[in-house]
């Protein structure tokens, strides 16, 4: 991988401090609440407005990390800017197919099968967060690295 400048390392310090905490907070709470969304899920979709409306604010969140930070020389930098990509379509697709998406969630808190994958999906989630936020708030604070692949580089 080449080498990182160091505004490539401070925008995904940076965004890694904002991330990291938000998946960690959002995916366990999900993780551990997952079966008892049916009513959220319910709620979400009974009024059309609020779909598209949590698309809308995913897809420019997501464009916001797209557009400051095409990144990708270091592990951390790949996540953040795969992340941005991830919540912009998904973002997309809950404005375009909130039917499609309806049905999926619906179908997942049904299954038991499929909750437990949703589950561990949720906890790998959890687990990213918990390493970007190492690499944003501690690691860097530390003079170390963002993490060991832009180490090796060095």
């Amino acid at each position: 991988m080449p080498r990182p400048t160091e505004e490539a390392i401070r925008r995904t310090t940076a965004f890694a401090r904002v991330i990291g905490p938000f998946l960690v907070a959002a995916t366990l709470i999900i993780a551990i609440r997952l079966p008892d969304l049916d009513g959220l899920v319910h709620d979400l979709f009974s009024n059309s407005v609020l779909p598209w409306m949590l698309g809308a604010m995913m897809l420019v969140c997501g464009l916001v990390i797209i557009a400051f930070h095409q990144y990708w020389s270091s592990v951390a930098a790949i996540v953040i800017s795969l992340f941005g990509w991830f919540v912009a379509l998904r973002g997309l697709a809950l404005m375009a197919f909130p039917s499609a998406i309806e049905s999926g969630a619906g179908a997942t808190l049904t299954s038991p099968g499929l909750l437990l994958g949703a589950r561990v999906f949720f906890m790998a989630l959890t687990a990213v967060g918990v390493w970007l936020t190492f690499a944003g708030w501690v690691s860097r604070r530390a003079g170390a690295p963002v993490d060991n692949a832009s180490a090796a580089a060095r």
